[in-house]
């Protein structure tokens, strides 16, 4: 299934092949691929491993995969769903940025495009966790459109309804 880029305001989600997710597992670029300093980051490894995990069980989850987060034409960082969404339709989305680009506001314009993927593709809402002690995680998913909807001895859990 060929799943189309996603062209924000500055950033463009790239759908990532298994190609591309196996280097991103073993941190090795290959011809074509523009890296940024600090990527992939350790969070980018587990996402792809989940996903690549999630073809060899499931086959392709279409949409709900891994995307970098490229910002002109490099890779900042990663965003996408956790699977396809669960029995109630809800997905469930990570993401993350190299630390050089973080804090203006690429996160939040990244999760809003993959947000729209979700809604689309007819996921019923979205959800999302940040460790407590990660306020900049929060302001992503609120900036977003995402509410706080539950808060645990170490998570914060964010929901959007579509």
């Amino acid at each position: 299934m060929k799943i189309e880029s996603v062209a924000t305001a500055r950033l463009l989600l790239y759908p990532l092949s298994v190609d591309e997710a196996e280097r991103v597992v073993a941190r090795e670029s290959g011809p074509g691929d523009r890296w940024g300093e600090g990527y992939p980051g350790d969070g980018d490894v587990r996402a792809n491993t989940g996903f690549l995990r999630g073809l060899a069980e499931r086959g392709d989850p279409g949409p709900y995969r891994t995307y970098e987060i490229r910002l002109d034409g490099v890779a900042v960082g990663g965003i996408g769903f956790h699977g396809p969404p669960d029995e109630i339709g809800v997905a469930t989305v990570g993401y993350g940025l190299v630390p050089s680009v973080r804090g203006k506001g690429y996160a939040s314009e990244a999760l809003r495009a993959l947000l729209e993927i979700a809604r689309t593709a007819g996921a019923a809402g979205v959800k999302g966790d940040a460790d407590l002690d990660n306020p900049a995680s929060h302001r992503v998913m609120e900036a977003a459109g995402m509410r706080c909807v539950a808060e645990d001895d170490e998570l914060r859990h964010f929901y959007l309804g579509f």
